[in-house]
């Protein structure tokens, strides 16, 4: 293996280590999408790496982050699903390559890529269990040609980080659904405090609670647990 090949071998397996860290990081989703797209154009001498992702209910694909600084291209609309490259990577679930984007009928805005000085482009599917969740997209200032190599490197990030998206939504979905049991717990204590207490019924328990809620401006989390605590110093 040639120097130049060794160095640029060693920088591929750095990047990779280091989305691959995001797997088990504490790190926001939008933290995670912005390191992977940094470390990827970074890698990849790119001009523009993005993350579109698809949002099932809207049918469209959303670009979600990109280490680009231009407002043009990080608010471009967002494309239907099986609308532009993007889409048919998606419906294809096969990497599409495309060397001059400026001159691509498929591409969309294209006026935005000749301000921005976009030409070749690569765009991945980003697959987790053989479902397409978005597309990997990468730029290049000048003509350029992609080869298998390329394909596969930008392929293993886009799996690795279709990996990390899920990880992260299952993650915070199930911090949500503890949270949720968490507050549901703390109002039925609260509750039967009030009960015990005041002689009343659940249904009037729970509205006072909902009421002192609503004219104080608190939740109903903050609102049981100072009846808790305020029942628990009575002992």
């Amino acid at each position: 293996m040639a120097s130049h090949e060794k160095k640029e071998y060693n920088e591929q397996i750095k990047a990779l280590y280091e989305i691959s860290r995001a797997i088990t990081s504490d790190m926001y989703l939008e933290d995670i999408l912005k390191l992977i797209v940094n470390v990827t154009a970074q890698m990849t001498g790119s001009k523009i790496c993005s993350i579109m992702l698809i949002d099932e209910k809207e049918k469209l694909i959303k670009i979600r982050a990109s280490q680009a600084i231009s407002d043009e291209y990080l608010k471009k609309p967002p494309l239907k699903i099986d609308e532009g490259i993007a889409g048919k990577v998606v419906k294809t679930g096969q990497p599409v390559l495309v060397r001059d984007v400026r001159k691509e009928p498929d591409f969309k805005h294209r006026e935005i890529a000749v301000r921005e000085n976009m030409v070749s482009m690569l765009a991945v599917p980003m697959k987790v269990k053989g479902k397409i969740t978005g597309v990997l997209n990468i730029y290049t200032a000048k003509p350029h040609k992609f080869g298998e190599r390329e394909i596969e490197i930008l392929s293993s990030i886009a799996n690795q980080s279709a990996i990390i998206i899920e990880n992260t939504e299952l993650m915070v979905k199930t911090k949500v659904l503890e949270e949720e049991i968490d507050i549901r717990k703390k109002v039925e204590k609260a509750k039967g405090i009030l009960m015990r207490e005041e002689k009343i019924t659940e249904e009037e328990a729970y509205n006072r609670l909902r009421k002192f809620s609503m004219d104080n401006r608190k939740n109903m989390k903050e609102v049981a647990e100072a009846i808790i605590i305020a029942a628990e110093i009575k002992k």
